[in-house]
């Protein structure tokens, strides 16, 4: 670990210790469980961390995230949220993301009152500065803090220490919300995320790692489900194989969706934004355009 990597770990645990108790929202990822794993380090019983067990998470995760716990001895409460009460989640507007989150933050509130946690913590790192984070403004609502950022690790910082920590999400690929595969603008429902689910639990077992199964609706009343497979550039050729590609569209099949399709650009991360891009880009030049 070189010089200032070690600065920011240290500054990392100074912020934590500077809370006194801290409750980690956690979801199992990358920057999550290093945080969770650091804040028990450093304050031990004094740091709790809370997953939220809801349809947007993949049932893998959800038990990946509990296994973690258990490997690092770390404690792990699971709660339930409910954010499909929530029309303006469900309409999957592009600031959807505040709208799960503020469901979050407002189910961890008491839990971090009632067992004295002085502050809740999130997993928001440097390198999600200028990103489009709709998450970051219900957190403020809330005062949770993100270290990591404050610290200012940034991901690569993260898999970094990660790695030195022992941790095996030192490697895993970035995943977003389940929801984030559903364009905006399109209702988001627990039956479409469970099909997003069982469809690149697909993927996943063929051996691509770096996936997204987005789930589009298309037909004269939107009835018609059909995914957009985005694996790595370096993968498609892999994916065209003959067996390989007849195995994924007979899967998909069976999972529900009409037609199976591959986006040719290959996976890049935050891809459902470049709609929010252009639309911002559009009314600039005095185009209004919404979704």
């Amino acid at each position: 670990m070189n010089d200032e990597l070690q600065a920011k770990h240290h500054r990392l645990c100074e912020l934590l210790r500077s809370y006194g108790s801290v409750l980690v929202a956690y979801s199992g990822g990358v920057d999550s469980a290093f945080l969770a794993r650091v804040a028990h380090d450093t304050l031990g019983a004094k740091a709790l961390s809370v997953i939220a067990d809801t349809p947007s998470l993949p049932r893998r995760e959800l038990a990946d995230a509990l296994e973690l716990g258990k490997q690092f001895g770390f404690p792990v409460r699971v709660v339930k949220t409910d954010e499909f009460a929530n029309a303006d989640y469900v309409a999957n507007p592009p600031n959807r993301c505040y709208f799960c989150k503020h469901e979050l933050f407002e189910t961890l509130a008491p839990l971090a009152r009632a067992g004295g946690f002085a502050v809740i913590a999130y997993g928001e790192n440097a390198s999600d500065i200028g990103d489009f984070r709709p998450g970051a403004d219900a957190a403020a609502k809330f005062q949770a803090r993100a270290p990591l950022k404050e610290a200012g690790l940034t991901k690569a910082d993260i898999r970094a220490l990660s790695a030195a920590l022992g941790l095996p999400t030192a490697g895993k690929p970035q995943m977003a919300c389940l929801s984030s595969r559903i364009p905006y603008g399109e209702p988001v429902s627990p039956e479409a995320l469970a099909m997003i689910e069982a469809a690149e639990y697909v993927l996943w077992d063929l051996g691509f790692a770096d996936v997204r199964v987005r789930h589009h609706r298309g037909g004269a009343n939107g009835s018609v489900p059909f995914a957009r497979i985005e694996v790595t550039p370096a993968d498609i050729a892999r994916f065209l194989d003959g067996p390989t590609r007849e195995t994924v569209v007979k899967r998909f099949k069976e999972i529900g969706y009409q037609y199976v399709t591959l986006d040719l650009q290959g996976y890049r991360r935050g891809s459902a934004n470049e709609v929010v891009a252009s639309l911002r880009d559009a009314n600039r030049h005095g185009t209004r355009v919404t979704v």
